[in-house]
């Protein structure tokens, strides 16, 4: 993609201006790809993709490095608007500073409870392996297309679709609010912090909507009691987000909280 069709695109008034900035990126399940210039963009370039391997090798590598062009010079742009110099010897200092904010981002608290959480979805996963499918051959998955209609199976498939696409991405939010909060407080850029609450809002959101394909999934397996785990740290999770981002659900994303529609 070339820098004058994104600049084009940039101006193109069907587009919510930063509505992909606090979004959790699940393209399929939203209701604003029409107002997204970055669903746009991909799917212009999935429609330029050739039948032909090499051909699509070729294109692959050839977009790469229009990406690589277009880039470069934005890339200057934005250091010279911030008045940072990439080939100045400080740069080294700058780095080493970012790392350590980064590394004090995942030691907070609901970082590592996020984490936690990680490891408690992977376990839960793994100890419940084929709970639905289309060839049910272990108990779990006989109990449930013994006991349950089309739309109950359906409903709990959407369920653990919904568990396994927040499981990383809550942390990853979390992080990147850390980082906001934490350059907000230390250095001066302007709307650093609203910039954190956005993101641990859309963490907020994906806790929330998490806990209730736990509780969901508890009502139609009781007898997973594990469940509860998760669920528990969850809500352990929201109460430490809460806390540390006390304006987070304030925060108004461009488009979702706006007007226009839901998310």
């Amino acid at each position: 993609m070339d820098p004058d069709r994104m600049d084009e695109l940039a101006r193109d008034p069907r587009f919510i201006p930063g509505i992909y900035n606090y979004c959790d990126q699940w393209c399929e399940r939203c209701t604003f790809t029409g107002r997204c210039m970055n669903y746009a963009l991909a799917r212009e370039e999935e429609s330029g993709e050739s039948s032909s391997q090499d051909a699509e090798n070729e294109a692959f590598w050839n977009k790469l490095h229009e990406t690589f062009d277009a880039t470069i010079g934005r890339l200057e742009e934005v250091a010279e608007e911030m008045d940072i110099d990439l080939d100045d010897e400080g740069f080294d200092e700058d780095l080493r500073e970012q790392e350590e904010i980064r590394e004090t981002a995942h030691s907070q608290p609901f970082s590592r409870t996020a984490m936690r959480y990680i490891d408690v979805v992977e376990q839960w996963l793994q100890s419940h392996e084929g709970l639905i499918g289309d060839e049910p051959d272990s108990s779990s998955r006989g109990d449930l297309h013994g006991r349950g209609t089309g739309d109950d199976v359906a409903g709990i498939q959407d369920c653990l679709e919904v568990i396994r696409w927040y499981q990383h991405q809550i942390w990853v939010k979390l992080c990147r609010a850390a980082t906001g909060a934490i350059r907000a407080a230390t250095e001066d850029m302007e709307g650093m912090q609203e910039d954190a609450d956005g993101s641990a809002k859309v963490a907020i959101l994906g806790i929330e909507r998490s806990i209730a394909a736990w509780a969901t999934l508890l009502d139609h397996f009781p007898d997973h009691e594990d469940a509860i785990f998760a669920m528990g740290t969850l809500k352990r999770l929201l109460r430490q987000t809460e806390a540390a981002f006390p304006n987070a659900r304030a925060f108004r994303r461009p488009g979702f909280d706006t007007g226009g529609g839901t998310d």
